[in-house]
């Protein structure tokens, strides 16, 4: 492969409308079952651990703000997904979306990132459910373990964690028997966990005191913030929506399902939504009512909402709220695990990574063997990390997909619908007045800078008024969409490094993000100027481009609001994927096969002029 054939590799992409004739896998899941996927599969340690662990190190009462803007950055990526779930119903999720419209190599770096992040929900939930289990037994299991058989190394748990392992396999033999079977648990489990929702929030409502949001510093004891509403402050509060992203990850299991829903153009978008709509007002509700119903300092808790119904001497509820946090661990494990072999089947399947893991078994309808190694993958993790060494990277890979998803949104958009419109762009957008030739004639011995730049402006904010995208104008969103995301990166820098000075209102701090943010809305409107494409689909993100701008701008400032140590073990992570990547998938990519084995003779290329033209 010489150094021109390993550059198309890298952006190759999978074609929109490829024939890759029916799916083998069972198409059985509905809207219902997709919503309840979604709600199952998100709403768990965040109602019943984040919350309680948030308010009281990071954002105290404004816990609220901070899970609404972690929602606000989930629905407008929610979008996102539910746009291409409706253009791509493929098993795969954002790593099919990035290989449809950005390139083979980004795709396998999210794909790659996919597998990290459920392979680390499963092992955290799982170890959190161990750890729940655990404390009704007021930890003999640990204690007894960590005698027995303690580990003694550094970044790893005290002792193995059996409990969790099991609880893993189990649910791997679940999913494995059949994807039908595994959502009607998760749907029963799911519809506990929300009547439970339903209970605290009621029962806890006559339990309320507005005097908690406003607890004065004298008051509240050293290291907790000066009390009030936002006792750490702005920037606390948006550590605490990078901390409270967490619980919303999972609502993206519902696009890995595009060859299992039976009608995924419409039920993929409705679920995203739907779900998303319900999960955000459930971690409303119940972290303003824990706040409301005790002081925000007291609410680092294993169990913190049990925890806080006891205080207030309702000890009988604490047992109705352990089957609601058992059935909602139990749903958010299924929602961690369910993706990842889908995932392993999507990159398989195009050769990406190892065949073998594409295998789907004749009588269960699943992908049997990527299955069982995911499940073991993330029993072994389970058995052997603690949940805060399993928990910091949770958030990296997710955000970066969430981006490359909006990115390749932007690109759609303003690409042109086929290949023959793109050929006929070609013609028409060198079409020029005979005053324009006179000139270009004129000028072509020594053309005169300002031409350059009124011709640059010109194509920069479409000023002749081009109404269908080619590709030169195709060319120019893609420059745009490059420059807006490298303008969002210095942005965000800014405000994450200038922070401090912004909130003392200096000057000049103020005059350099007035000058960024300024080029950003620019950007902006030169890119809505562009021709959009004119395809119509059963569900398209509204406002392009604002909203994919704004879900990139969120999910970049949280992922520069994560540790240095979280970056680093995310490099790690990246050094074995590219290793398997540049050795076996470059090599093996079912794109790279399929090109070579079309050969240009006479009669394929009349077979193509035909197709085109």
């Amino acid at each position: 492969m010489n150094i021109r054939s390993f550059g198309k590799a890298l952006v190759r992409r999978k074609k929109i409308d490829d024939n890759q004739g029916p799916s083998t896998l069972n198409r059985c899941l509905g809207t219902l079952d997709l919503t309840a996927l979604g709600i199952g599969s998100t709403l768990g340690l965040g109602m019943y651990v984040i919350a309680g662990k948030v308010a009281s190190t990071e954002a105290g009462p404004a816990v609220v703000l901070s899970f609404f803007f972690a929602a606000l950055a989930s629905v407008f990526a929610g979008f996102c997904y539910a746009e291409f779930g409706a253009r791509v119903p493929r098993a795969g999720s954002a790593y099919i979306y990035s290989y449809v419209t950005v390139g083979e190599f980004t795709a396998f770096v999210i794909g790659w990132n996919l597998i990290l992040e459920y392979v680390i929900g499963t092992a955290s939930v799982a170890r959190g459910y161990s750890g729940y289990l655990d404390s009704l037994f007021n930890g003999t299991i640990a204690a007894k373990l960590t005698e027995l058989m303690p580990i003694g190394i550094s970044h790893m748990s005290a002792y193995p964690d059996f409990l969790a392992c099991g609880i893993t396999l189990l649910l791997t033999v679940m999913l494995a028997i059949g994807v039908k079977e595994s959502t009607r648990f998760n749907s029963v489990f799911t519809l506990i966990n929300l009547s439970i929702v339903i209970f605290v929030i009621v029962c806890g409502s006559f339990k309320s005191d507005f005097k908690n949001w406003k607890i004065p510093e004298s008051s509240v004891p050293s290291g907790s913030g000066t009390g009030g509403f936002l006792p750490f402050g702005f920037s606390g509060m948006m550590a605490g929506a990078a901390t409270c992203f967490y619980g919303f990850i999972g609502f993206d299991i519902i696009a890995t399902t595009g060859e299992e829903a039976r009608n995924p153009q419409k039920a993929i978008p409705i679920s995203i939504v739907v779900s998303l709509l319900i999960i955000f007002f459930a971690y409303f509700g119940v972290s303003s009512i824990q706040t409301l119903m005790w002081p925000y300092y007291d609410l680092n808790n294993a169990a913190s909402l049990p925890y806080v119904f006891e205080k207030q001497g309702l000890p009988w509820a604490r047992w109705i709220i352990t089957i609601g946090a058992l059935a909602g661990l139990s749903t958010s494990l299924m929602g961690a695990m369910f993706p990842l072999p889908r995932v392993l089947y999507a990159m398989a399947t195009d050769g990406l990574i190892f065949r073998n893991l594409a295998s789907v078994n004749s009588w269960t309808k699943t992908p049997l063997i990527a299955t069982l190694v995911s499940g073991s993958l993330s029993g072994a993790m389970a058995a052997l990390f603690d949940v805060d060494e399993l928990a910091d990277m949770m958030s990296i890979g997710t955000l970066l997909a969430y981006t490359l998803v909006a990115v390749s949104i932007l690109i759609l958009r303003y690409e042109g619908d086929s290949e023959k419109a793109n050929l006929n762009g070609i013609a028409n957008s060198y079409k020029v007045t005979t005053d324009e030739a006179a000139n270009s004639c004129n000028t072509s011995r020594s053309p005169g800078f300002s031409n350059v730049i009124s011709h640059f402006i010109r194509r920069l904010f479409n000023l002749d008024n081009i109404t269908s995208p080619n590709l030169k104008t195709a060319s120019m969103s893609r420059l745009l969409v490059f420059s807006i995301c490298a303008n969002v990166v210095v942005l965000d820098l800014l405000l994450i490094f200038l922070e401090e000075n912004l909130s003392n209102l200096e000057t000049i701090s103020l005059i350099v993000i007035g000058i960024s943010l300024s080029n950003l809305i620019s950007l902006i409107i030169a890119l809505s100027r562009q021709p959009k494409s004119a395809a119509t689909i059963s569900f398209q993100v509204p406002w392009v481009p604002l909203i994919p701008v704004i879900s990139i701008f969120i999910n970049i400032y949280l992922m520069m609001k994560l540790s240095a140590i979280t970056w680093i073990r995310f490099a790690v992570w990246m050094v074995i994927g590219l290793s398997i990547y540049f050795l076996y998938g470059i090599f093996n990519s079912k794109e790279r096969v399929e090109n070579q084995s079309f050969q240009l003779t006479p009669k394929n290329l009349k077979s193509k002029a035909r197709t085109i033209g």
